[in-house]
């Protein structure tokens, strides 16, 4: 039985965005380089066993995964909730959890689709402090952070050091948008806002300057420059489509500058 049209579009591209070859992914997955060129052109249909194990090899979101299973005929393997719904109250308390701890410091919980899912006190008062305008939409309206972002007068028309931040921004947003194709156009803009700001889309050569150990981002803000560098957090082996597609962002404070306007402004955002 030959595979469909849309499963052998999908497999070829998602192991090409991995940059895996076909020798690498038969041998990872047990199989003859042969076979997996004949499932990757049609003249062959994979068990669903195998279609799982395949996409799992090729670390293809979850929703993609129930995507190419329906095409080759077989039943979704993930479910997709919503995060109020009781099966995840769990892991929505451990979101909870993790920005309450993180406050006053922002921190931020993010889709595949950079939409603000969920915020702590202190990327409130961040965002509010840059966007006063904002205020009122930030907490009764879902929003994008890409939206937010490249809007006239914007988070990004506060960051200082754009030259090194946007170019590198760009290249990981650029990674996200190959496996989640909604997101294209808002890189887009994002690249067309960039370049109408610095007039190029590329970051500095390697051993142009000193870089820090990790990229900071510097805004403009009433109280002076506020520099911070984010971690990311994500849900280990998730098996909702839903939570594999969250992520928190954490942004700390990069100097003593920037934690002192925190230690400041702590008991009015607490």
């Amino acid at each position: 039985m030959h595979s469909s049209p849309s499963l052998v579009k999908t497999l070829q591209r998602t192991r090409k965005i991995r940059r895996i070859s076909q020798l690498e992914l038969a041998l990872q997955l047990g199989v003859s380089q042969r076979h997996v060129s004949f499932v990757e052109n049609g003249r062959a249909r994979p068990s669903r066993d195998l279609l799982v194990a395949w996409l799992q090899a090729l670390d293809a979101p979850l929703a993609l995964s129930n995507e190419a299973l329906l095409a080759a005929g077989y039943a979704p393997a993930y479910s997709e909730k919503r995060l109020d719904d009781p099966w995840l109250a769990e892991a929505g308390l451990a979101l909870d959890r993790l920005l309450e701890t993180h406050d006053p410091a922002p921190a931020l919980v993010l889709d595949a689709e950079w939409n603000v899912v969920r915020m702590n006190r202190g990327a409130l008062w961040l965002a509010t402090l840059l966007m006063p305008s904002a205020a009122a939409a930030l907490e009764h309206v879902q929003i994008n952070m890409l939206d937010l972002l490249t809007h006239p007068g914007g988070l990004a028309d506060h960051v200082m050091n754009i030259e090194d931040v946007g170019p590198r921004f760009l290249w990981m947003l650029r990674n996200d948008a190959a496996v989640h194709p909604a997101l294209q156009p808002r890189v887009a803009a994002y690249e067309a806002y960039l370049f109408s700001r610095i007039g190029k889309t590329t970051p500095p050569g390697p051993g142009a300057r000193p870089a820090p150990p990790v990229l900071t981002t510097c805004f403009a803000s009433p109280h002076g420059p506020l520099a911070f560098f984010s971690m990311f957090s994500t849900f280990g082996t998730p098996n909702d489509i839903t939570l594999a597609s969250l992520r928190v962002e954490h942004m700390f404070p990069a100097d003593d500058a920037t934690r002192a306007v925190l230690n400041l402004t702590c008991v009015r955002i607490l």
